[in-house]
């Protein structure tokens, strides 16, 4: 079901452009779960946009390998060394409620998931105990798209333009 479906069905109502872009200034530290080491995975591409674009914190959950990009990789959300702004999930649907319970018990401002990931329980219970929650959003492509350097496929093209600041820094 996609996000759409739920914000008409089930009262989560997702976050606004403008909503979505005071998480994502108000952020320090990600946690990316199911990151990947390897480099055909979106994982990995977001980790590594995420590395040279922002100044965001990134933690890497994933207890089948020990590092990522050099950093260490830790099995579970309860195992990183602090508190994580941004839970930014990359797993099968039907793990998904473990990993809304495991950032409400270690209290994570945000949940998002991943494009394609969306549920409506996740949703109603993350929002219940004070997460922002968004789904069936990509965490590169918004943080792109408010730092101003977003193409129609997705990447930055480099070409300089007359249009305004971006709106993340």
């Amino acid at each position: 079901m996609s996000a759409a479906a739920i914000d008409a069905q089930d009262g989560w109502t997702a976050p606004s452009a403008q909503q979505r872009l005071t998480l994502l200034r108000d952020t320090r530290t990600v946690a990316i779960v199911g990151a990947s080491p390897n480099p055909n995975r979106a994982s990995y591409f977001v980790a590594m946009y995420l590395r040279a674009n922002s100044s965001y914190r990134l933690f890497f959950v994933n207890p089948m390998v020990d590092e990522i990009l050099g950093e260490p990789s830790y099995p579970s959300l309860a195992a990183l060394p602090q508190t994580p702004d941004v839970v930014d999930v990359f797993r099968r649907r039907e793990e998904l409620g473990e990993v809304t319970d495991a950032a409400i018990e270690r209290g994570c401002r945000v949940l998002w998931f991943q494009l394609g990931l969306a549920d409506a329980a996740c949703a109603a219970r993350a929002t219940e105990h004070g997460l922002s929650v968004v789904m069936d959003r990509c965490l590169k492509i918004e943080h792109a798209r408010f730092k101003g350097g977003l193409h129609l496929a997705g990447f930055d093209t480099g070409v300089i333009s007359s249009r305004r600041e971006p709106l993340l820094g």
